[in-house]
């Protein structure tokens, strides 16, 4: 029985290419066994509605801003947006996050995203590299964090909230979009030790936590 198919961006969207490979690496040493495959200008593979169709995952990794990122993703918002709507599953780390997001993005969340750093009571106001806080699944837990964003959903609106910010606000979360799911994390817990030592800050991987983004996705 082949691996799965797990496809994660590659490209000018996702700089540099670290945050794509990081994505990578987390969901190869998933429980799932993915065969993971670059997309995108420098990925493997193209990014079309057919080859995402292939695929049981998508991945956005972060990197980048969201303006000119979204214009080089625009093209492919409808090709994204079928994919999850027909069953698919998206995977978005900060960048990919607020991809995920309406203002600009795919549209695929049941609301909208903003600065968690603009955001009444956030811990850090800075846009470099640093670590914040969040409560994952009632636990304390430090993650690395570039300008990751904060994620409004809509009153009623039904997901998996796996993680909050200290001012309460959504950190991750699980959605569902048309027979599609979606998750979104604002912090990297795909982040390796490389990271956290270039930015010269505390080693404190969070492997877990992207794996429990990963399980919670994958399962209906």
């Amino acid at each position: 029985m082949s691996a799965p198919l797990a496809l994660v961006y590659k490209g000018p969207a996702a700089h540099p290419s670290a945050c794509s490979d990081a994505v990578a690496s987390l969901l190869r040493s998933s429980s799932y066994g993915f065969d993971v495959r670059y997309v995108g200008p420098h990925g493997e593979l193209p990014l079309n509605a057919k080859t995402v169709g292939n695929a049981v995952i998508y991945a956005q990794p972060g990197g980048g801003e969201l303006t000119p990122a979204y214009r080089r993703m625009r093209k492919h918002r409808y090709a994204i947006r079928n994919y999850v709507a027909l069953g698919g599953n998206y995977l978005g780390f900060c960048l990919g996050g607020y991809l995920a997001g309406a203002t600009p993005g795919f549209g695929l969340l049941p609301g909208d995203t903003d600065q968690y750093v603009a955001s009444r009571g956030a811990t850090t106001r800075t846009m470099d590299d640093t670590m914040v806080e969040v409560i994952w699944r009632g636990r304390r837990r430090q993650m690395f964090f570039q300008d990751g964003p904060i994620f409004l959903l809509d009153d009623g609106a039904a997901g998996t909230v796996l993680a909050r910010y200290p001012n309460d606000g959504i950190a991750a979360v699980v959605t569902s979009f048309g027979k599609g799911r979606v998750a979104v994390a604002g912090p990297h817990p795909e982040a390796t030790a490389d990271w956290y030592a270039d930015s010269g800050l505390p080693n404190e991987p969070n492997f877990d936590l992207g794996n429990d983004l990963i399980e919670t996705v994958m399962t209906p």
